[in-house]
């Protein structure tokens, strides 16, 4: 790690709100071996500093009132930047902030990053408390001006001298190659640089054969950290290893957010086929169970195929099942687990007088519904508490409705359209990116209900009366 170039990086800011607040100061220690340039600048937030950050940074609003706005810094911090390791201490906060603050400006950037926190917690398993107080207490390293940029950042450097001196440099090195994700070895078929121009955004990635067959498809809401694992050391399964292997390319495809990335997710896999990926394939013998009253009023289940009906809008449908063999195994586990009649279900075909128990009542398994044992009334009033689980949701509104995701900070908005369970279509900003799905998809139907039950991180719904919607 030492023979990178590192930019050791403290902020001061507003707040902890990584969109709504603004930076207030920045402190930058370059490190190019054995030579240590510090950097810092006040920043003109656009905003009031609230008192109490006023007394624990001890920055005012009149320090900053004459100071450059970030984007009169922006450019000068690129150049600085480029190219070198990002450490903080908690590094999620001050990259988070800078990598919000560069892209309302529209401009590109992103570093590997090491948090010195969760190094601490790696090195020092034995201390409970890894704060930047505690490590300066600890390892004595001094901290003239707590909570100014500059004077944090040299605590950082001087804790990773006090860790390096204490445990040497390949100790450190290998707990850095844990922490940031970064393989060992990358695979000899790609390009490292590409690694390095993932982004740190919800999306979907792909990986590609040599002879350009797909070979997997994944989403995640952090695309580099999620592509990254796959070749991590540590967890190198019999699938990461063929994976690892087999891969030459990886492209991606991003998304605002990640119900977007559930559904490109989805939509890829059904399209490529790729032969790493065992869920999620085409569904193409879509059935279910309907229930009907048979003339001595018992409740039959008949099985209704999503060719022939919608199963989206169907009535009372009972469970959504790829295959006839999956719908009649679901119903023969139910039957036993319930005692239920197979003889009333149609499992079992009783040929001989009427009256004559099927082989489940043989076996004590079945209360006597095919005898005369149970009542009509008794026997259904069972088999719809036992099927109720299984009972698809009712749509729940009364037109289309549609998911909306945003990005806080460049404003994107994407836009994902249902109607009675059916997917119409994705919309970013006004514009197209997923096309309608034909008819009712179980994948999609299960993404939609999960959803529902619990919204995604910066989603909500809103009702749908057609484009263009503001």
């Amino acid at each position: 790690m030492f023979d990178t170039p590192l930019a050791i990086v403290d902020l001061e800011t507003t707040g902890g709100h990584i969109t709504r607040d603004r930076i207030t100061e920045i402190g930058i220690l370059l490190v190019d071996g054995d030579q240590v340039r510090p950097w810092r600048a006040l920043v003109n937030p656009g905003m009031p500093i609230p008192p109490f950050i006023e007394q624990m940074t001890g920055i005012s609003n009149a320090m900053v009132a004459e100071a450059p706005p970030f984007e009169a810094l922006a450019a000068e911090l690129l150049a600085l930047l480029h190219g070198r390791l990002f450490i903080a201490h908690n590094a999620r906060f001050d990259y988070g902030f800078l990598k919000n603050a560069f892209r309302r400006l529209e401009l590109p950037w992103r570093a590997q990053q090491l948090c010195t926190v969760k190094l601490s917690r790696l090195l020092y398993p034995q201390h409970y408390k890894h704060n930047l107080d505690s490590l300066i207490a600890r390892f004595n390293l001094g901290c003239a001006n707590r909570h100014r940029a500059l004077d944090d950042a040299e605590a950082v450097w001087r804790f990773l001298g006090a860790a390096r001196a204490e445990l040497g440099d390949d100790a450190i090195a290998h707990a850095v190659r844990q922490l940031m994700g970064r393989p060992a070895a990358l695979p000899p078929q790609l390009d490292a640089n590409l690694i390095d121009e993932l982004p740190d955004t919800p999306g979907v990635y792909r990986f590609w054969d040599a002879s350009g067959a797909p070979l997997y498809v994944g989403k995640s809401i952090n695309l580099r950290s999620r592509v990254l694992s796959h070749f991590s050391a540590d967890t190198r399964i019999n699938k990461e290893m063929r994976l690892s292997q087999q891969v030459a390319r990886i492209d991606w495809i991003d998304t605002v957010g990640e119900f977007g990335a559930l559904l490109v997710e989805s939509r890829q896999i059904k399209t490529l086929q790729p032969v790493h990926n065992v869920r999620g394939r085409r569904e193409r013998e879509l059935c279910a169970w309907q229930l009907y009253p048979r003339e001595d009023g018992f409740l039959v289940p008949r099985l209704i195929r999503g060719d022939e009906v919608d199963l989206g809008e169907a009535d009372s449908v009972f469970g959504v099942f790829r295959s006839a063999r999956e719908a009649k195994k679901t119903l023969t586990d139910v039957a036993d687990a319930y005692r239920l009649c197979h003889a009333v279900l149609g499992i079992d075909r009783v040929t001989g007088k009427k009256g004559q128990p099927c082989f489940a009542r043989q076996l004590g398994r079945c209360h006597g519904a095919c005898i005369g044992k149970e009542s009509a009334e008794q026997h259904n009033q069972r088999l719809l508490a036992a099927l109720a689980r299984m009972q698809r949701q009712p749509w729940p509104f009364a037109g289309a409705m549609a998911v909306v995701e945003e990005d806080p900070v460049s404003g994107s908005i994407e836009r994902h359209v249902f109607d009675r369970w059916r997917f119409l279509g994705s919309w970013r900003d006004g514009e197209p990116v997923l096309e309608a799905e034909p008819g009712f998809e179980l994948d999609t139907y299960k993404m939609l209900a999960g959803c529902l039950r619990k919204l995604p991180k910066g989603a909500r719904l809103e009702p749908w009366d057609g484009w263009p919607a503001a």
